[in-house]
């Protein structure tokens, strides 16, 4: 059976001044663009942020609002994992980021947890209590 290439035609809508000389950088910064939202959302989706349909913008924008909170956590999350050894530690303890996210989650909707620091140290040293308001030094 043989295969028949078509040819591909794309369609840039742009308000920069084209030329032939620019026209190759333009299109590879438009890729470039599609291609850093398609791996935020990739990322976003494969270590259990999981953004879900957006049902409309609904009264006073709340999706809109959520979807704003969800990168502005995404982004704090993001800034200090590197930054944190505790994070890291538990990061190891867990087989994945998709893993660690769901075991915060779990001690979160659980128990009552007075900083992200304790639910950390619970995933690294285990628990036992109901209430975790234990004094850190």
């Amino acid at each position: 059976m043989t295969q028949v290439r078509r040819k591909i035609r794309f369609t840039w809508l742009t308000d920069l001044k084209t030329t032939r000389e620019n026209a190759w950088q333009i299109m590879r910064a438009g890729r470039a663009r599609g291609r850093i939202g398609n791996e935020t959302f990739n990322t976003l989706k494969s270590q259990g942020h999981t953004p879900g349909h957006n049902y409309g913008l609904g009264r006073q924008h709340l999706s809109a609002v959520f979807a704003h909170l969800m990168m502005l956590a995404f982004l704090v999350d993001r800034v200090q994992q590197p930054c944190r050894s505790l994070h890291q530690v538990a990061r190891r303890k867990c087989r994945s980021k998709r893993e660690l996210r769901e075991r915060i989650r779990s001690i979160f909707k659980e128990f009552i947890a007075l900083s992200m620091q304790m639910i950390l140290w619970c995933i690294v040293n285990g628990f036992r209590k109901k209430r975790l308001d234990f004094q850190w030094e």
